[in-house]
């Protein structure tokens, strides 16, 4: 039989309630962050919203700038994790873009435009450390489109004669002003249509200049796409 020790049958509950506090604190500030900006939050905001005194704030968090931090860190990773699921997943350059467009308008405007706003000011701020995080979140969340776009400009797929550095600003360069449009406006855009024109828009601007070789390009992805509904005969 196990016996285990009293002292650390006392550790493992204070840990999960630990735990379970910085939980209940990220989710408090992510709330706050995304309603009033990270320079008109306060540590007050948050404690009050995650219903513990300020001091418990400080207990396990320096302060404001760290705990936004690992709100976007944290918010990076669920969105990031989603795409490189999905998009290794599919088949053909063209339905990776249509893919990583829509789920990027679906998550920074339906899922929560307030996280978006939240990212995209704090990247442009005074603030060097947020920023940089968001840098380094950046570069993971579009990683897998680029992958794919490295992979098929190497086939001669899409244009090879422009950096991937320019091809990552054309493709998410183009969504950043659709969201800051949307955010500064306060109109949202019908995501389906927009997404559709979106990736339209950004695949014949990736389109080598011979037409028919994007013209096989794309009908390689149409046949590729429509073999992976083909039921096999038994």
């Amino acid at each position: 039989m196990l016996i285990v020790p009293t002292s650390l049958q006392r550790t493992t509950p204070r840990r999960a309630k630990s735990q379970e506090r910085i939980q209940t604190l990220l989710s408090a500030a992510r709330r706050v962050f995304s309603e009033h900006g990270y320079q008109r939050t306060t540590t007050a905001q948050i404690a009050q919203a995650a219903g513990v005194s300020e001091a418990t704030v400080f207990t396990y968090f320096p302060g404001k700038r760290e705990l936004c931090i690992q709100v976007i860190k944290d918010w990076y990773d669920e969105i990031s994790s989603e795409l490189e699921r999905d998009v290794p997943h599919l088949h053909g350059v063209h339905a990776k873009l249509s893919h990583v467009v829509r789920a990027h308008l679906v998550t920074l405007l339906a899922d929560g435009s307030g996280m978006c706003a939240l990212v995209l000011s704090e990247g442009r701020a005074a603030e060097p450390e947020l920023a940089q995080v968001i840098t380094d979140c950046k570069r993971r969340y579009t990683a897998p489109l680029m992958d794919c776009l490295a992979e098929a400009q190497a086939q001669g797929q899409i244009r090879a004669d422009m950096p991937l550095r320019l091809l990552r600003d054309l493709v998410y360069g183009s969504m950043e002003h659709v969201l800051w449009d949307a955010i500064t406006t306060m109109k949202r855009p019908r995501i389906d249509t927009t997404a559709e024109q979106l990736t339209e828009l950004i695949w014949s601007a990736l389109m080598p200049k011979d037409t028919s070789l994007a013209a096989l390009s794309r009908f390689k992805d149409e046949v590729s796409e429509a073999l992976r509904h083909v039921q096999p005969k038994t």
